[in-house]
């Protein structure tokens, strides 16, 4: 398999400018308004490569520079078990996680596989820095796997409480590192972490919903969905923490309709939360592009009581110009909500019709579009896609021995900047 760098450019949302990539651009040059910048790729028919390519089965929409070893695609199907037991005749399940009989070979059971692909392939050799990754869970379990099967260095920051997440099915190379702020902590003390840790020299942020990597990994679900359906969704499900990959789908939906094969169709956004940490929901039922003010003690103990705990962005893409509120103006939909007893409920249906285990944010999709096919939201013969975000775990951990990422550093919720500093540049050498 040859692989050829992709070809693109970037573009502001706010202004429209269009610059080139210098290498790992996050912003608009010269703009001060916050606004996410967008890949512009050179073909704008999507052409699809074979299996055996992964995630790179779709680069010609992906702004990446190498293509590394052992990412898989998302895989879509049609369903028949949960779509007959809802009354739809037309659900699509859009699967990334452990699934072998179907294809899917997600290694660390999640979406967040699809992103780290990406984001890692945009980065090329020469730069030889530190990546470092900001996380709830999930993420930094992916992008542990990918840097330490690739040999990149990586730093990840994850709170404390949600380090069970960081397991794997075998010990992972040295060049991946783990701090982490201390038990009380959330999504957004780990993010104020990693910031500390990017302004350092020899280190370089992710970049979050900035990085374009990042979203047009995440949209591979869309791709995969529109190709294997052979046209756009009327209508698209998943759970939201930053609302980052409702956002990539609408961005991919935007370039489905440029290459002209797969309909006219803006597909509604129908995203979710866990109640009762609901934030992006409260924005948007009150109509308004800013979040709206959170006690950051209520916060913290709204996410302990919330199962999918990487649904806990405080802080999300939202208000950002080509944020979610942008993506749900444009596109429609809504912000549904589920409990934890319904998205339990949601995931045990899944498992018993589809045949496989989901991850709670995962479930609490299901778990609204359960509720949507009851009340009428929408109608049994609706294209749906339901983008089913993590799963397979129990499958993949069943009689494997699992090696388990610990922490090099754990930090107070507020750590000094530049004592935290020296002690996370030892970790690498670099004083």
């Amino acid at each position: 398999m040859k692989f050829e760098k992709t070809k693109y450019r970037l573009q502001s949302v706010k202004t429209g400018n269009i610059f080139q990539d210098t290498g790992w651009t996050l912003d608009a040059p010269g703009e001060t308004e916050p606004t996410l910048i967008r890949a512009i790729y050179e073909k704008k028919h999507l052409e699809v490569k074979d299996e055996p390519w992964g995630i790179y089965r779709f680069a010609n929409w992906l702004p990446v520079g190498r293509m590394l070893k052992g990412s898989s695609s998302p895989v879509t199907y049609k369903s028949e078990g949960l779509a007959k037991n809802l009354g739809l005749e037309n659900l699509w399940i859009t699967f990334s996680g452990w699934w072998p009989e179907k294809g899917a070979r997600f290694k660390t059971c999640s979406f967040k596989e699809t992103e780290a692909y990406s984001v890692c392939g945009r980065m090329t050799p020469e730069m030889n820095k530190v990546l470092v990754v900001a996380s709830a869970g999930n993420t930094a379990r992916a992008f542990a796997q990918v840097c330490s099967d690739n040999q990149i260095p990586l730093l990840l920051c994850v709170p404390e409480d949600n380090i069970n997440a960081l397991w794997f099915g075998a010990p992972l190379n040295d060049c991946v590192k783990l701090i982490c702020s201390k038990t009380g902590s959330d999504y957004f003390d780990a993010i104020h972490l990693s910031n500390i840790v990017a302004g350092m020299d020899g280190f370089i942020a992710e970049g979050g919903a900035k990085n374009v990597a990042r979203r047009d990994g995440m949209a591979t679900t869309m791709l995969s969905a529109t190709t294997t359906i052979g046209q756009i969704p009327d209508y698209y499900f998943q759970a939201v923490g930053s609302g980052t990959g409702a956002i990539a789908a609408w961005e991919a939906n935007l370039r489905l309709l440029e290459d002209g094969r797969f309909g006219n169709t803006k597909m509604k956004l129908m995203v979710s939360q866990n109640i009762p940490f609901v934030p992006i929901h409260d924005a948007w039922k009150a109509g308004t592009r800013s979040m709206l003010q959170l006690d950051d003690e209520l916060a913290r103990r709204q996410v302990e009581e919330i199962d999918a705990k990487v649904l806990s962005n405080r802080k999300p893409p939202y208000p950002i110009f080509g944020g979610l509120f942008d993506a749900l103006s444009d596109a429609g939909g809504d912000v549904l909500l589920a409990t934890n007893e319904q998205s339990r409920v949601a995931a045990q249906l899944f498992l018993e019709t589809e045949g496989n285990d989901i991850h709670s944010a995962a479930a609490v999709a299901t778990a609204t579009l359960i509720e949507a096919a009851k009340n009428g939201t929408v109608n049994k013969n609706d294209l749906i896609m339901l983008n089913i975000t993590g799963g397979g775990e129990d499958k993949f951990k069943y009689k494997k021995e699992l090696f388990r990422l610990k922490p090099r550093i754990v930090f107070d919720i507020n750590p000094d900047a530049e004592q935290s500093k020296k002690l996370i540049a030892a970790l690498f050498a670099l004083y």
